[in-house]
């Protein structure tokens, strides 16, 4: 969904607008490289288990990959328990017609999670000379698509699940939420899940993770992409991997996985100050046993 300019001012106080100028402008997914990465993954430890020790992404790299905040409010839901959601007395589906103005077609709906063609058929283009609720509304279900694709995608890439009305409902109050945490979360959660040999497919925030192995990783990096931009990961605007076979492209990157060395591992990212968040949010893991939060496919 193309970025409005009237959507800035909220995408702003959500805390969200650096992510939604990557979504204008997004890199393709290298997925032999990704998958080379994730089978290094160990749920046990939340890291990469490497031959010269281990590393993990952090607070830090979310903050500086995606330009999300790091701190505040956390994010919270429970999905098993959504369908009984009431919010001053409204069902789910009443709420989301009242914030979107429509509601989709019983085609377009599956359980709780509305198809992807419908959001972008229906708020893909905000009318000229709109007024100004009506513009919340488009700026309501871009966040919601925004949220739903690029930081907690499911395993369908098609749907958007509708858990996110109570965050959307009121948007003067998204900034104050810790969106960062909760990515790293999920892409936590996503990549333990596909460790296990039952799941064959991976899903979250996985530009994170590409972005994150090409700035830590520079043997990795590919090459023609110098200029240096914020947030870091929209450097590799326009980047893609092509699509020649999977299979020993996979092989070609564990072999230079198992080549790698301390020294072939960046622990800073280029401009990151020696005080504050760069001298101390490196060595934070984020480790812990997440609950049903999220949970939805």
């Amino acid at each position: 969904m193309r970025l409005d300019d009237r959507y800035v001012p909220y995408l702003q106080m959500a805390g969200l607008y650096h992510l939604a100028r990557l979504n204008d402008r997004w890199f393709r997914l290298d997925e032999p490289l990704v998958s080379a990465f994730v089978e290094r993954w160990r749920p046990e430890t939340h890291t990469f288990h490497m031959s010269f020790g281990e590393c993990t992404i952090t607070l830090q790299d979310v903050a500086y990959q995606l330009g999300l905040p790091v701190d505040g409010r956390y994010v919270s839901g429970f999905l098993t328990d959504f369908h009984v959601y009431i919010d001053g007395g409204r069902p789910a589906w009443q709420w989301f017609h009242e914030l979107l103005g429509v509601l989709p077609l019983a085609n377009q709906i599956q359980k709780f999670a509305v198809n992807c063609t419908w959001f972008q058929e229906t708020f893909g283009e905000c009318p000229e000379g709109a007024d100004e609720e009506t513009v919340r509304r488009f700026a309501r279900a871009y966040i919601m698509m925004l949220l739903g694709t690029q930081l907690f995608a499911d395993k369908s890439g098609n749907r958007i699940h509708i858990r996110w009305l109570p965050f959307v409902a009121r948007l003067e109050e998204m900034g104050s939420y810790n969106w960062g945490s909760a990515a790293l979360a999920w892409l936590y959660r996503c990549m333990c899940r596909v460790a296990n040999r039952h799941v064959v497919k991976l899903a979250g925030p996985l530009q994170l993770l590409q972005s994150w192995i090409f700035w830590r990783f520079p043997g990795f990096r590919p090459a023609g992409y110098d200029a240096f931009s914020w947030p870091l990961a929209s450097r590799w605007s326009g980047y893609n991997p092509g699509i020649s076979e999977k299979g020993p492209r996979v092989q070609m990157a564990r072999l230079k996985i198992d080549l790698l060395q301390a020294r072939d591992h960046t622990r800073r990212p280029p401009g990151c100050p020696s005080g504050g968040l760069g001298a101390s949010a490196y060595d934070v893991m984020v480790v812990c046993d997440l609950p049903d939060i999220f949970c939805g496919g």
